[in-house]
Formats: C-alpha cells, structure tokens, sequence
C-alpha cells in the first residue's frame, strides 16, 4: 500500500508501543477498525493483533506496524490519530474528515455513506 489510511502522530506511536511494551505485544500490529454502533452508528477500534488476513491492508508509521481491513477504507481514509495530553491526563483523539456526525459523547460517528447501527445511550 502506497498511501497510510490512517495518520498515526509520533506522539501517538510512542504511547502505544508504550502499551504494546506492557502488555508484551512488540511483534503485534495495531489494528484499526470500524464497528457498529454507539449513538450515532459507527464506532471506531484498535487493538493488537498477530494475524492478517488477505482483505486486511498493512502498512508502517515511526516504526508501528498498523493493519486496516480493505473494508474500513473508505470509512477511515485520511483519519489522524493523535494523543494529547492535558492536566486531566492524555488520551487518544481521532479526527475523521469522513464523519458527518458524531454523538456528544464523541465516542461513536456515521459518514454520508454509512449509517452504522445506532443505538439508544
């Protein structure tokens, strides 16, 4: 793949291969998805995986090994993860020029394409 689907920021790298490091996961790559539901639809994921399937798409940011299933493309083209830190602590933000809308929780989105499946919060 020549192009990322997701922008992974360095500051975000260095966080999770932090967690990588602690749960013992340095080989695993960092999967990013999309599932359904949340109050507006969608809702994204990540997590660590040690398997790639023929549909998923594989790719390397700052040393992060990062997998998207050829699926969530559309959803996640030209998505930033970034972490920021505050006085309240850090956290992971994600920026996603394809989400329409999103609940006030933030937590959950739908696209001009993609509904999702809401549910009730």
């Amino acid at each position: 793949m020549t192009k990322h689907v997701v922008d992974i920021t360095e500051a975000a790298v260095f966080h999770i291969k932090e967690m990588m490091e602690n749960n013992e996961e340095q080989n695993a790559y960092l999967r990013v998805s999309v599932k359904g539901g949340g109050c507006s639809g969608l809702t994204y994921a990540m997590g660590f995986d040690t398997e790639v399937a023929d549909t998923d798409e594989t790719y390397e940011e700052y040393g992060l090994n990062i997998v998207v299933n050829t699926q969530d493309i559309p959803i996640l083209n030209g998505t930033v993860i970034d972490f920021k830190q505050s006085l309240m602590g850090g956290g992971f933000t994600i920026d996603n020029p394809n989400a329409i809308a999103s609940c006030g929780c933030g937590s959950s989105f739908r696209t001009a394409k993609v509904a999702g499946t809401p549910e009730s919060c």
